[in-house]
């Protein structure tokens, strides 16, 4: 669904024209909008501690002659004094150009491809999330920030070219505290609301928080069988899309999944993408390339492809598929197996249930191996039952292994994780995963 589009919108569009109207003769730029209206509250012990609203949009502006270009960022107020402060860029930056060098990698759009995607508000007001979120939460000691409201992207260029996304959505990212510094970690985001399933997730952490406080359990360093939540095999997606499936990585050796261009695989049961169309990332990048709606990267355990941005295109003359500079999937997929989550304790048997990991690093990128520490609600399980809470253990293991040759199933229901990251402005990452189980995961202290 859609609705009628934005005053943002609208004032971006008029901005595109005023500064079309003020190049001279061989110039070109590239507009590049990023906006949100957010309503951001706080809550300690169940109970709202702090409350407000953030509107902000910023703009860069990019001024192009031929390979050479520069760019600027402004902060936006929406009204007619906008126009003065664009007049006022340009100026600086036709000054600044004459003194910078030809860009050899520089590749922008230059076919018109315009869109816009303006997407249906359906949350209900962000008074009416914070009540449900209380009512689940009283008498615990809940913290934590939610997240809600539109958040808008746009792109212009001298071509004529016109680009607008706005979509809304939320994102509660919260701990359910035991006692000290024993707590439940779980994080929740979306597109709509339902106030029942986060009663349940709420439910679930209080039973958990009460597991927390049985005598907890010293595992000796040693191979487990362990089940990762999608929380804690997020952590260790987001290493792999550290650098991983970036076709400049590739290229220059940096990748961690070099082995997977050899004999070797991934389990038959992974498959990865970059799913734009399922994310909240625009589907549209800085250079006005528009992003695909999908892009394989792993197929059923075989590497199938690469995130190629236009600066890699262009050094090495190949066809790009509109990734952003980073070369990492912003709106990440992983589909399911089928293991029912609620046969997850079942089919563990004895051994971890991994809810979440931290610290991770690579400790042999070359070799594809990670190492990181348990981190808050892990439990030792035994014949199904959990018994007793972890303590801290650090792993040191291989994408190949723990996503090949040791894993056994994927649950068949994903979770969708938005990053909760809002410094300078709300993040539009997000990964869509399944819970992974494994024959075996090493622990080294």
């Amino acid at each position: 669904m859609s609705q009628q589009p934005s005053q943002h919108r609208a004032h971006f569009y008029a901005l595109a024209d005023h500064v079309q109207h003020r190049l001279q003769t061989g110039e070109g730029y590239t507009l590049w909008l990023e906006g949100e209206t957010s309503d951001f509250v706080r809550f300690n012990h169940g109970l709202v501690r702090q409350a407000g609203q953030v509107a902000q949009t910023y703009l860069t502006v990019r001024l192009v002659q031929g390979q050479k270009h520069i760019s600027q960022k402004i902060v936006l107020s929406g009204n007619a004094a906008d126009t003065d402060a664009l007049d006022r860029v340009m100026v600086e930056l036709r000054e600044a150009l004459a003194d910078v060098e030809d860009d050899p990698h520089l590749l922008l759009a230059s076919q018109v491809q315009s869109t816009e995607s303006v997407a249906a508000n359906q949350l209900p007001p962000a008074e009416d999330m914070v009540a449900d979120i209380t009512h689940a939460a009283a008498g615990l000691d809940l913290v934590g920030i939610l997240a809600v409201g539109p958040v808008y992207y746009g792109f212009a260029n001298h071509h004529g070219q016109r680009n607008w996304q706005e979509t809304a959505s939320w994102n509660f990212d919260w701990s359910l505290y035991s006692h000290g510094d024993k707590a439940v970690k779980r994080g929740s985001a979306g597109f709509v609301w339902d106030k029942h399933a986060i009663h349940a997730e709420i439910d679930a952490a209080r039973t958990q928080a009460a597991l927390l406080g049985h005598a907890p359990k010293s595992l000796t360093p040693g191979a487990y069988r362990a089940y990762l939540t999608p929380a804690a095999l997020g952590e260790i997606i987001g290493m792999l899309n550290w650098g991983a499936f970036s076709e400049k990585s590739m290229r220059t050796k940096r990748s961690p999944l070099l082995r997977l261009q050899g004999n070797v695989s991934f389990a038959s049961l992974v498959s990865m993408r970059e799913d734009t169309a399922g994310g909240l990332a625009p589907r549209f990048q800085q250079e006005g390339f528009i992003k695909p709606d999908h892009v394989t990267l792993i197929d059923h355990g075989k590497l199938a492809g690469s995130l190629i941005s236009p600066r890699t295109a262009r050094e090495y003359d190949i066809a790009g598929n509109g990734a952003d500079g980073s070369e990492a999937a912003a709106s990440f997929n992983m589909l399911g197996g089928e293991l029912a989550q609620a046969d997850v304790l079942k089919a563990l048997g004895t051994g971890l249930y991994v809810s979440n990991l931290w610290y991770l690093n690579y400790s042999d990128r070359a070799a594809g191996r990670l190492t990181g520490m348990t981190r808050f609600a892990c439990f030792w399980v035994e014949e199904g039952e959990i018994v007793a809470p972890l303590n801290v253990m650090r792993f040191d293991d291989t994408l190949f292994r723990m996503l090949g040759s040791e894993l056994e199933a994927l649950t068949q229901e994903t979770t969708f994780l938005a990053d909760a990251g809002s410094y300078g402005g709300r993040s539009s990452a997000s990964m869509n995963l399944p819970g992974a189980l494994l024959r075996e995961l090493k622990l080294v202290l």
